[in-house]
């Protein structure tokens, strides 16, 4: 047998010279799994043992007493101490993106691989706030500052080893702290130099600004799988001779790597391609993502076909079941889209009722809320007055074709094909009750035209949901990335375009971002290299 097995929890453990217990989604489902399945005493038996043993995320978690997620259900108890939820009162909930896991004094060297400069990768609702006594008790920590809250990012003593982060996905950074774990170096030396920028991150804690590139990925008339680009979503050129051939921008696990390489925070890949004649288990982009996997070692979302599918045998797939196959290919995050919209239309015309039946609703009850993206698609409609509709308005700054000074922004559906009788406000506080964790922000209005981001949009949405905001649509230079994190609320900004034609790129974003005092994460050295 491996000496690091895939199924920590089995009722073999005895066997296994290292667990690493991996867990996403709730920490009471994760509880109650394991118990149901026999599995607790096995897992206390390993532990109990002395071997090597590693948590990650909700394996974290479930080593703590208990957690406010699920009141009634215990944890493992290994470590004293309880799980709470952020305040969503000042930040936004869950907590997505890259951040610190600084040690405590006393620890001389690198814990487990841990660097003072490095960030790394947390997605999470509930945390482990630091108290003495945890570490009275003997433990050794590793912390992040979330907002005003300082909370447990690694905890270790004797042979257990905890991250709240995902390693995995933590570019070089994270990589190195598996090995370290693998490797059995509780600790080891800190580097004799670091550059002055790491140096200088190394002083500040807290979340960093997240640059996301994006690849709308779609069959070109060849039949190849392309990353493409649109304009107002027209994603077809047109040539001199009156044709039209869907933009070619590259192959989508090159540039991913490319992306990975250069900096990125996080890779989404939009599927615009309908595979209507596919089996379920056939569909291209599962390769796609299994291939990505394998060199890129930061989130990765996928968006497009996130709903029942039906093979063309007649087998009915649930969206649940749809999502488990792209986890399992390589996905962190789905983004689900036209269905939200069904969803949200559903979800008033029942007078707010949720059916515990939306794709939005299991997926998140399965995978928790952190592993469901709604994108949104909204464009302008601009009244006269407030008065003049229902929907939501604002006033803006840019007016209307007639002057108007006020505009609503109307949800689509199909692409950006067909509006809906709905507006942003409506539908982003209906995912939100039905579990999304993240929303994806585009503006149709601002699609291809390198314009900067729908600043109007962004606060607008900010200030309807207590969830992180993804700004999306318009990026066209380094100076709107640092325009929508200093004029906006946004927790995160995505770029495509500028990214795939070679004007800009991400490292070229990030540093000009850092130049402008904004806290940014650091390609480390080795990511461009095979690991």
């Amino acid at each position: 047998m491996d000496k690091v097995t895939g199924r920590p929890c089995g009722r073999r453990t005895n066997y296994s010279q290292r667990v690493i217990f991996p867990g996403v989604g709730h920490f009471g489902h994760c509880m109650q799994t394991l118990s149901k399945a026999g599995y607790v005493e096995p897992l206390e038996a390993f532990i109990n043992s002395g071997k090597p043993f590693m948590g990650i995320c909700v394996g974290l978690q479930a080593l703590f007493t208990a957690s406010e997620e699920s009141p009634s259900t215990p944890g493992l108890g290994i470590i004293p101490g309880t799980l709470k939820l952020f305040d969503p009162s000042t930040k936004s909930v869950p907590h997505i993106g890259w951040n610190s896991a600084a040690t405590r004094e006393g620890i001389e060297g690198s814990f487990y691989g841990l660097r003072p400069h490095s960030k790394y990768y947390y997605v999470h609702s509930y945390a482990v706030p630091v108290a003495d006594s945890i570490m009275a008790d003997g433990w050794d920590i590793a912390t992040g500052i979330y907002g005003e809250e300082e909370f447990i990012g690694a905890i270790g003593k004797g042979n257990v080893f905890a991250t709240q982060f995902h390693p995995e996905k933590s570019g070089v950074a994270g990589l190195r702290v598996l090995k370290a774990f693998l490797d059995g170096n509780r600790i080891s030396p800190l580097p004799d130099a670091l550059s002055a920028s790491a140096v200088e991150n190394s002083k500040q804690g807290g979340l960093t600004r997240r640059i996301i590139a994006c690849l709308d990925v779609r069959t070109n008339d060849q039949g190849d799988l392309v990353v493409t680009k649109g304009d107002q979503y027209d994603v077809r050129e047109k040539s001199a001779e009156g044709t039209s051939q869907v933009r070619n921008l590259g192959k989508p696990v090159e540039l991913a790597k490319r992306y990975f390489e250069d900096g990125a925070d996080e890779i989404t890949f939009l599927n615009i391609t309908s595979f209507r004649n596919c089996p379920l288990a056939d569909l291209p982009m599962l390769e796609i993502l299994r291939q990505t996997s394998k060199t890129v070692f930061v989130p990765l979302t996928i968006g497009g076909g996130i709903k029942d599918v039906v093979d063309p045998d007649g087998t009915v797939h649930p969206a649940l079941e749809v999502a488990t196959l792209y986890f399992k290919s390589g996905a962190d995050k789905v983004s689900i889209g036209t269905d939200a919209v069904t969803a949200a239309e559903e979800y008033y015309s029942s007078n707010k009722t949720l059916s515990g039946k939306t794709a939005i609703e299991t997926i998140s009850k399965a995978y928790g809320n952190q592993a469901v993206v709604v994108s949104v698609d909204p464009k302008r409609v601009y009244v006269p007055s407030p008065a003049s509709t229902a929907h939501t308005t604002i006033k803006t700054a840019f007016l209307g074709p007639n002057g108007e000074e006020y505009c609503w922004y109307q949800c689509t559906i199909k692409g950006g094909r067909e509006g809906r009788d709905m507006d942003v406000h409506q539908l982003v506080r209906a995912v939100e009750a039905m579990g999304a964790g993240e929303i994806l922000l585009n503006c149709i209005d601002k699609d291809g035209s390198n314009s900067g981001f729908d600043l109007e949009l962004i606060d607008a949405v900010k200030g309807a949901v207590g969830i992180p905001v993804i700004a999306s649509s318009g990026a066209g230079v380094p100076a709107h990335f640092v325009e929508v994190f200093e004029r906006t609320e946004g927790d995160a900004a995505l770029g495509a375009g500028m990214f795939h034609r070679r004007e800009y790129t991400v490292r070229q974003v990030k540093q000009y971002l850092a130049e402008k005092g904004l806290l940014v994460r650091d390609a480390e050295e080795g990511e461009g290299e095979d690991i």
